[in-house]
């Protein structure tokens, strides 16, 4: 499809991406009640799964994928599934591998193409015959997660009717190269600062396959995805997994409707996470690239976001 013309205009003070990111990830609050509920997975891992309701039954549900380091409690997960509740659609918040304040059972854990548990929670909703339509919504790395998970399978169950990425480093490589450059030095320090607090706890859990070593020799976030996400889930090295989890190959072969949401002011993204060759040569695939909104910080009125308004507004559209 033709790259869509976006509408967002915020207030001046929000037109700068730092600010808006800053605010939407330290500042921004939302009251929410989820219900958790626990499910195991093939390989006796767990997935901890935060669900919200509408106050109506509903045969529609909201799978949202949190980005790196968060959790289903993250605000631009809240915001979206409160506003999803308040249009009579269900919404079940993932938290990944790890992320629910709880370690997960294995030595490894979630990484930017984990599609196979995105399908378990799938399959789960599905399977519970509740839910005729369902809605997929990620932020980040979820957001990759979902392109990748839709682009990579032949059949996706027929309840999927439609998805919603946003703010989607697609190309890894390039959006790994833009987190290690000065202007996200902040950024960099404080998602490497709680990787590196979580993979502490991982050694003492496994000190057998990860030594006070490689711990210690971690600088960088390249570094990290050398040391741990590259050997604990089966590549390479780094460049490896950037290369064969990115998304960006797989857009030309999403068969369902998928919107995704890239800010121009997103200093996370690289060119390349910018697909307009690839939106504008598959039907199903649709690209609003707003000039202002930074790393998911799409500021609106009333606390509610403009790229949650724009998934509920895609999903009504496209839910058929």
């Amino acid at each position: 499809m033709p790259v869509i013309e976006s509408t967002y205009k915020p207030r001046f003070y929000f037109k700068n991406g730092f600010i808006s990111t800053v605010y939407s990830g330290l500042i921004r609050r939302i009251s929410l009640k989820q219900e958790r509920e626990r499910i195991i997975l093939k390989d006796d891992d767990f997935l901890d799964l935060d669900w919200s309701y509408s106050n109506k039954k509903s045969e529609e549900l909201v799978i949202l994928l949190h980005g790196l380091e968060g959790n289903g409690q993250r605000p631009y997960i809240t915001g979206a599934a409160k506003l999803f509740n308040s249009n009579n659609i269900d919404a079940v918040s993932v938290n990944f591998r790890g992320c629910s304040g709880e370690p997960n059972l294995k030595f490894y854990s979630y990484h930017s193409g984990a599609t196979d548990d995105l399908d378990a929670v799938i399959q789960h909703a599905v399977s519970n015959k509740r839910y005729s339509k369902i809605y997929l919504k990620g932020v980040s790395l979820g957001a990759n997660i979902i392109l990748k998970y839709l682009g990579e399978r032949n059949e996706v169950p027929l309840e999927v009717k439609s998805a919603i990425a946003v703010s989607v480093p697609c190309y890894l490589a390039g959006a790994a190269k833009e987190l290690h450059h000065f202007k996200n030095k902040l950024y960099h320090d404080r998602f490497l600062k709680h990787l590196k607090h979580r993979l502490k706890l991982k050694q003492e859990q496994f000190p057998d396959k990860l030594s006070e070593e490689q711990l210690n020799s971690i600088k960088t976030l390249l570094d990290f995805d050398n040391v741990y996400t590259a050997r604990a889930h089966g590549f390479e090295d780094a460049l490896d997994y950037y290369t064969r989890c990115s998304s960006l190959q797989l857009l030309p072969k999403i068969k369902t409707p998928t919107l995704i949401i890239n800010a121009l002011n997103d200093s996370f993204l690289s060119p390349e996470c910018y697909p307009v060759k690839e939106a504008k040569q598959n039907p199903n695939l649709f690209l609003e690239m707003p000039n202002y909104g930074g790393h998911a910080g799409f500021i609106d009125r009333k606390n509610k976001y403009y790229n949650e308004k724009r998934a509920l507004e895609f999903v009504k559209s496209n839910g058929k």
